[in-house]
Order: structure tokens, then sequence, then C-alpha cells
């Protein structure tokens, strides 16, 4: 502990560096010190890169000289368009949604880019973990055509497949000029408003292999910033061996950054290679606290009278033992010794050695909050007996049994046929176990076959957890010559929701007959029957748990329908497309009759309550996955998103009603159920006295109530 005053004031300087750096990570570069540096000796210091952090801050790209960085060709492009607004929404389609009522889980069709720039009012610090798999750039598979210099018409359209000329998705062969800086850019805007939407202790786990890995790091280091890097797990995959390649490659990577490194503890969760009779699963954490070298110099402890023993009687030769060294032979009786002694040695935790002794032999907490005991054993050596936490945290980064392409494809059944390279749910699960808690919102940007929301459910089905997703996935045609195209799957969107709705299903039958059964074995996973299973190439094999279709006894059946009632196996399906409002460009001179009367209403003709709701939580900053009800009130019909307890004097969240001409009557009630916030159409009134008056209205019965028209 310092206890020196600094004599000094503040470095405010140092601190202004450091609020920009928890906004802007990737602003802060090093510099030279030139006031410490010397001709023979260059001392460095944090600084701001300031021509990077107008770009942030600003529409425009400011030219300038550039501190040390990672670079491309458009990487101010692409940083600029992650800040620009756009003009978009999300209208719902609960048709092809699943427990649209009841399930706090979405599934969001469109492009990647515009869709996180929607969620960032939502769930801005909301998600707690986050993994994708973005497009690899091996040359084969497809990148987003990240065109910055749109124009206004090609903006304006809605998003979707282009032609030929273009193609939304394309492909980065080598014959492209900018091979690695397409996809650096691609990824870069995707990863800075990615960032926004993790909590504070959240987690992103990025699948990448050889292609990119490095340039990948390059961009999480400055987005995130270094001090969050955790780790680039090296997953073992499953695959042909039996190649002609120089070398066989069978592992890919999974880069792992948290939000606040601070902020993410301990992952509660042993490695599933780790087997159950390993010495990890025991209550207690023995260990010897000798320790001599260089950096443990020999030191002495006094071990007094009634010292605690690992055995009952006998005697320790101060001659036979090597380390500690005993000043003499120590004569041990019921479990304590009954002579002093000096022991002498190097020592791991001298410290807390000696606070046990002078707590009376009593345990001490250490400083994971273990209670901590010290025992003597019959070979002379001291050892520290802690027991364990009861979230054990044992994670290596090396990923090692949890599958590859082969065992994914199996977890999608009849579906894996439409995808080359799925990612296996094992996996996923295993991700999704790092984070602390079982309900957290997981977020997939590249959803492609689904994986992760079929192992969000898997997950809370084994465990109880409620965890939630959100899958992201551009609706991708589907080749009209593909197998997937003549099953009826026009796009990959198609083949995910399909995906999830076979998983769910199956996960609900599984606990509707074996309910806690079927969470025992989920928890003791190696005690599971096995079943091999032979990988395409004929060569290799490996093997899955197979959980029997009834285990679950007469008795539980009621127990076992509850268990299957709250899992949560639904999803809100959401499309992007352009904003609900009209555009009006006309100067006033322009303007005719006809213009006129089609301002009367200033919202798409095509567009639905449902649309304007969910449209105006976007823009509220409310989540997408609370429940709703309607009803009617003299004849209008009165929208109720997150209804509140008025026992508990829990308001509702938002009041909704876009009809028109809403009588004075109908404004009274809403306004007197006293919501957080209520909306109306501007056409909703014939006039601009009505309109005032309903602001009046709330005054008098709701004043802190929020009011807002569209």
């Amino acid at each position: 502990m310092n206890n020196k005053l600094p004599l000094q004031t503040p470095n405010l300087t140092s601190q202004n560096i450091d609020k920009i750096a928890a906004l802007f990570p990737n602003c802060i570069t090093e510099m030279l010190d030139e006031e410490k540096s010397t001709p023979d000796h260059k001392v460095y210091k944090r600084g701001i890169n300031f021509e990077l952090l107008k770009q942030m801050l600003s529409p425009d790209v400011v030219d300038g000289d550039e501190a040390y960085e990672f670079t491309w060709v458009g990487k101010k492009a692409s940083i600029v368009e992650a800040n620009k607004p756009i003009r978009k929404t999300l209208r719902p389609c609960p048709a092809e949604s699943k427990n649209w009522d009841d399930t706090e889980n979405l599934y969001i069709e469109g492009d990647n880019l515009e869709v996180l720039k929607l969620l960032q009012e939502s769930y801005l610090g909301k998600v707690k973990m986050i993994y994708i798999d973005p497009p690899y750039n091996t040359g084969n598979d497809f990148i987003y055509a990240d065109d910055f210099m749109r124009s206004q018409d090609e903006e304006n359209r809605q998003m979707g497949m282009y032609d030929e000329d273009e193609n939304r998705l394309f492909k980065n062969n080598d014959s492209n000029g900018r091979f690695h800086s397409d996809w650096c850019s691609m990824m870069y805007s995707r990863l800075m408003l990615a960032r926004n939407l993790l909590t504070d202790d959240g987690v992103i786990f990025i699948s990448i292999d050889d292609n990119e890995v490095e340039n990948l790091q390059k961009i999480c280091s400055e987005i995130f910033g270094e001090d969050n890097f955790l780790s680039t797990f090296c997953w073992c995959t499953d695959g042909n061996f039996d190649n002609q390649a120089k070398i066989k490659r069978c592992h890919q990577y999974i880069l792992a950054y948290a939000k606040r490194e601070t902020n993410f503890p301990a992952p509660p969760v042993i490695d599933p290679s780790i087997p159950k009779t390993s010495k990890l699963y025991n209550s207690k954490i023995r260990n010897t606290i000798i320790k001599n070298g260089p950096k443990n110099p020999i030191s002495e402890v006094e071990i007094p009278v009634g010292f605690p023993c690992d055995f009952e009687d006998g005697s320790i030769s101060a001659s036979k033992v090597e380390w500690p060294r005993y000043s003499n032979d120590i004569i041990v009786n019921n479990r304590k010794t009954v002579t002093d002694v000096i022991a002498k040695t190097g020592w791991s935790s001298k410290a807390q050695l000696v606070e046990f002794i002078n707590n009376g032999f009593q345990p001490i907490i250490d400083s994971k909050g273990q209670s901590t005991t010290f025992l003597l054993t019959k070979t002379g050596a001291i050892e520290t007996v802690k027991n364990r936490l009861e979230a054990q945290s044992h994670v290596i980064s090396v990923l090692n049994n949890l599958g590859g392409s082969q065992k994914a494809s199996v977890s999608l059944g009849s579906l894996s046929k439409y995808f080359d390279f799925p990612k296996p749910v094992e996996l996923i699960k295993y991700l999704n176990q790092m984070n602390e808690g079982s309900d957290f919102i997981c977020l997939d940007f590249f959803s492609g076959s689904a994986t992760t929301a079929h192992a969000v459910m898997q997950l809370n089905a084994e465990d109880g957890g409620h965890r939630k997703f959100i899958m992201v996935q551009l609706p991708e045609p589907c080749n009209e010559k593909s197998e997937a195209y003549k099953a009826g799957y026009k796009t990959i969107c198609d083949i995910g929701k399909e995906r999830i709705r076979r998983a769910g299903d199956k996960l609900y039958e599984t606990l509707k007959t074996s309910g806690k059964d079927f969470q025992h074995i989920a928890k003791n996973i190696n005690t599971a029957p096995r079943k091999t299973f032979a990988a395409d190439d004929g060569q290799t094999s490996f093997e899955v748990p197979i959980i029997p279709a009834r285990w679950g006894k007469a008795d539980e059946t009621a127990e076992n329908q509850k268990l299957a009632d709250s899992l949560d196996i639904g999803f809100r399906v959401f499309k992007l497309d352009d904003t609900n409002m009209k555009d009006v460009y006309y100067s006033a001179e322009e303007y005719s009759q006809t213009n006129l009367e089609d301002l009367e209403s200033n919202i798409k003709e095509d567009r639905t309550d449902l649309d304007l709701l969910f449209g105006c939580l976007l823009d509220w900053g409310l989540p997408l996955s609370m429940p709703y009800r309607s009803e009617k009130i003299d004849n209008c019909t009165v929208h109720t998103y997150a209804p509140g307890d008025a026992a508990l004097n829990v308001p509702d969240a938002l009041i909704a009603c876009f009809d028109s001409n809403v009588p004075e009557n109908v404004i009274k009630e809403i306004a007197k159920r006293k919501p957080r916030r209520a909306v109306f159409r501007d056409s909703s009134f014939a006039s601009s006295p009505e309109k005032i008056n309903v602001f009046e209205i709330f005054k008098l019965y709701a004043q802190d109530t929020d009011v807002k028209v569209i």
C-alpha cells in the first residue's frame, strides 16, 4: 500500500485518455515520450489517434497523418459506414414465427450490418455473449460486398440479393485486387457495432481459420482493446486426414474477447475432455506449499504444538525429510503435533500458513473466497487444503472432443446436406457455459444453419436455464438446382428456421418424457450411453452420447410436462425493410393538391399496426421480445407493450393507438393508466388543436408519461 501523498494535482490528461479509451479503445495508440526519452533510450506512452477519433465522431472522413495502427484500403470508409444512420425498420412476421406470443427468442432476416444498427438502442449493453462464424475468406466462400459509395436511390431500395452485377454477396477470390481489404472492411464495421451491444461482463467468440486469423486478431484488438483479449482457442476438428496436403490441418480457431476483461469472471465450467475421475471434481484441493527456487528464498516458520496432521499417530524423523528441513523430530498423537518444531524451506503460501497458525488452526479465507486449512503429511510435507467453490473453473485453450462438421451433421439430421461446414452443437454449448449465470441473451449475426439457437435451447433443456437467442441471417437465395431449393427451402433463412423448429420440438418431447432424468444425464454426460458414427470419408469415426427416448417414471409425468412447457423453443421472426414512413423530398413550390392529399398520412399504406408498434420499440430502445396485448376501447384498437402490474405499482412500458380520429375518451382512458410511454399516429387527430389537447390530457392525468406521435 502506498501511503505517500502525490503532492500534485491529478493528471487530467491521463484521466481523459482513460475516458476516451473506455468509449473508443481503437483510438488509443502509442507515441514517443519526448520528455523521458534520451538518444540512447526511447520511452513510449499512450496517446490519442485524433485522426481516427475524428472519423469515429464525424460522417466525413478527415485526412491526416495516421499513427501506429493496422490499416488497409477501405478502413476509413468502413468506420464511417458503421456510424452512418439508416432509414430501415424490422417488420414482424408472426405467421413465420413459432410461439409468437410467448417466446423471447428472435430470428431476424436481413443484412447484419443494418440489423446491428437497428439494435443499437434496444439492445445496447444487454447482450452477454456473441458467437459468430463469419466467412473465412478462403476465396470460395461469399462475403458482403459493402459498397460505401452507394447512391441515395440504392440506399432506399429494399435489401435483398442483387443481380450478378450488383450482388450483395460476392466471391472474394484471388483475382480481386482487394482480397484481404474487402474482408477486413466487412468485419471491422460489424464488430464496432457488436461491441456496443455487449454487457460489461460480456464476451464475443469468433470462429476463424488460418486465412484471416492474424488480421482478425489485429482488428479485434483495436475494437475491443488488447487488454480485453482472453484467448485464441484452438479447436480440434474432425476431418479427412487422409488427404494429400503437405500438412493435414485438423484445427480452427476461436478468438475470445471480453467487453471488459476485469468484469469477465472465471468461467464456471470444467473442460468437457476432463474425465470424471479427475481430481478437479474432488470437493477439496490439496497441494504442497513447499517451493524452492530463486524466487522463493528459504525462510523459517515455527510450527507449534497442535498443528493438524493427516494421519493418526506416529513420528516424522527430521533427518529423513529433505524439504522442509525440520529442527527436530516431530511426534504426532491423535492427528496433532505434540512437539514444537522450526520448518525451513522455500514457501509458496507462507503468509497464509502463518495466518492459519495465528488463527488457532481454524480455517482462513483465501483471495478467491475458498476456505483454507493446512495439514502435515506423513512424508513431512505441508499441504494446503482448500474447499472448492461451487462454481468450478477449468478452461484450457485447446478445445478437444467437441466434434466438427461431421458431428454437426448428425445434429442437423436431414438438413445436413444443405450446409457444407456446420458447427457442432456441443461446441457452442460449451462456449455458452463459459458465461456466469443461465439467464442472458446470446447473439449470432452470421446465423447460417442456426447452430447457436439449437445450442441455446439444448443447454436450457439440460440445466433449466433461461438463455435467449437473437439470430441474424441474410436471406441468401438457394440455388434453384440445389437439393435445398427442390425441398422447398428458397433461402438459407428458411433452412435455419426449420432447424430451430425441429430441434425445439425434439427437445420438448425429450423433456416431456424424460424430464429430470434427461437433465441428470446432461450434467453427467460421461455416464450416458454412446453410439459410434462413421464419418463421410469412410476412414474416421466419432462417438456421441445417446439419450434414451424414455427414462421418466410414471409419477413424474406431470413434473416432466412442467419442465417441457417452461422451455422456450419459439422465436419471433422479423425482416429488414425500408422505413415505415414515406419519404418526402418536395420543396414548397413543388407541392400540388395531389401531394397534399398524400401527406394526410406520412405512413406507408402497406404497414400494419404491428409494423408501427415494433418500429416504435426500435426508436424508443425497447427490446423486441416482451409480451403485449391488444384490446378495443370504444372501437379503437389499443396496444399495450410490456404490461405492468398495478398491484406492484409497475406501469405499462408503452401504450399505442394508431387509429384515425381517436376520440377524447380513449385518450383519457390511456392517460389514466399512466404508462411510461404513449404513441399515436399524426393522422389520428383531425387538427392541430386536437393534437395539442392530447398532450394537455396527459399533463392532467399522467404528467410523467412520454407522449409522441408518428
